[in-house]
Order: structure tokens, then sequence, then C-alpha cells
């Protein structure tokens, strides 16, 4: 981390577009920024589904690391786990971490159906996938089967996003939002047996997690780097830098449908 006697806005700049942004893991961010987490905790949840299936699809599976978590906390693991994921470089590291509790780790692009067989998984897990594909996420989960996923709301952090984009009030009425996921979901014939929304506090407290973010998290302001925004991204250090903190609120939802048996 940066010396508070060289927090200089090119200082850190150059340090948050330095660090890695492969994979979900988001401890570097501790002591420059936080959000507040969803009541349900997804990951502890997702390990007591976890012990009670024998066939687990996790989809947009990051490097890995929210199954990694899952798998240790679980009692038992399936007998059949797989992971998704559409990056090259997730693939990679999400491969590393998981190969070592048997978890085959497949590259599958975003807009292309699901490389496996109809009614293959009695679970589908998903922690903020890029898109939740109803029909072939109906198609891979056997009669009776779960889809058990946190999705990303409408206009999460649309706080720090305007900043940068200007006024964005589609985001409030986007397709993540719940009411029209579960009208898909409801499409692709699955049944909603929860859904729960809400609304969480971020804080940035430097203008590198500013950053390392949206490098991180791309669509949030698509086409981000540093050249394209540096006066943006000046004016917003030295607002933090007077007045503290910047404050944005994520939106989350817990996201469980069936598939009917018959």
């Amino acid at each position: 981390m940066v010396s508070r006697h060289t927090r200089t806005f090119e200082n850190l700049v150059a340090e948050g577009a330095a660090v890695p942004t492969e994979g979900w893991d988001f401890s570097w961010f501790e002591g420059r920024a936080t959000e507040a987490r969803p009541s349900w905790g997804y990951a502890r949840s997702m390990a007591g589904r976890l012990a009670g299936a024998s066939a687990a699809l996790d989809i947009h599976t990051g490097g890995g690391e929210v199954l990694d978590f899952a798998l240790g906390a679980a009692a038992k693991a399936p007998v059949l786990t797989v992971a998704t994921e559409v990056w090259p470089p997730n693939v990679a590291k999400a491969g590393a971490l998981l190969r070592p509790r048997g978890v085959a780790v497949v590259a599958s692009p975003e807009d292309a159906p699901l490389p496996f067989a109809d009614d293959t998984f009695d679970l589908v897990v998903s922690r903020h996938p890029v898109r939740a594909d109803w029909p072939e996420i109906a198609r891979v989960l056997q009669p009776g089967g779960t889809y058990f996923a946190q999705h990303v709301g409408p206009g999460s952090a649309f706080e720090l996003v305007e900043y940068f984009l200007g006024p964005q009030p589609d985001q409030r009425h986007s397709a993540r939002h719940p009411d029209r996921e579960r009208e898909g979901a409801e499409a692709a014939g699955l049944e909603i047996v929860d859904l729960r929304a809400e609304r969480l506090r971020m804080e940035f407290y430097d203008i590198a997690a500013v950053v390392h973010f949206l490098r991180k998290v791309i669509w949030m302001v698509p086409g981000f780097t540093v050249q394209a925004y540096e006066p943006r991204l000046r004016a917003l250090h030295e607002r933090i830098e007077s007045e503290g903190p910047f404050v944005a609120h994520s939106t989350r939802h817990l996201f469980e449908a069936r598939k009917p048996r018959s």
C-alpha cells in the first residue's frame, strides 16, 4: 500500500492500475474500500446446498474462489462438480484452484449453450453471473433440481457509474431487475422458491480502490482506462481527500428456483 506520505494522485492511480484483475478475490481492497454483505450469507448457504447434491454446476465461477470456499465448508461434496467460466485468465486461475478438489473447469463462451446434456445436474449455483440464461439453466437441471444463486441487481454502484458516465436512468429498470428475472425464470418453466433483494453500502477510501474496481468489474464503466477518465479521476481523488470516502450502494438478490418434476 502507498505510504501516507506519498499519497499523490499519480502514485495512487499507478497502484490501482497495477493490481492483477483475475478472479474474484477482493482481499486487496481491505483498508481501501468496503461493501456490506447480504444478510443471507451466500457462500455458506451454498455449502449447505452442495452437501445435499449429487451433481452440481457452478456457472461463471470467476477464479473459483467462492466454489472453493463452499466445497471446503460443505459437510460432504457432490459426486460430480463442474464449473464454467467465460474469461480465459479466470479459466486458468479457477482450474488451478479447483482441480485439487476434483472439480472440472470448462471454458464456456457467454452467449453459447452450456456444454452439458439435458437433465445433468440436481444443483446449479452461481454468484454474480454475467447473465442468467434461463432456458439453458432449466435444460441442464434434473427434474426437481434447484438453481441457487446470488445476482447483481439493477443500478448496482450506480453512484460511481453516474459519476463517470452521467445519469443512467435505464439501469434501475434493466434486465437485472428481480421482477424481470422472475419473469424470465418462469418463462423457462422454473418455479420460484425464494427471491430476496437488498441494497448495500459501499465506501471507497482512495482513488486507487476506484481504479482497481473499475478495471476488475469491467461492465460498470465500459472501456474504462485511466487515460480516458483522468480528469474525472483527479477530481474524485481531490473530493475523497477533502471530504472522505465516496459512498455508493450495491444491489444484490438471492434467487432460488426449482425445475418441476413433471
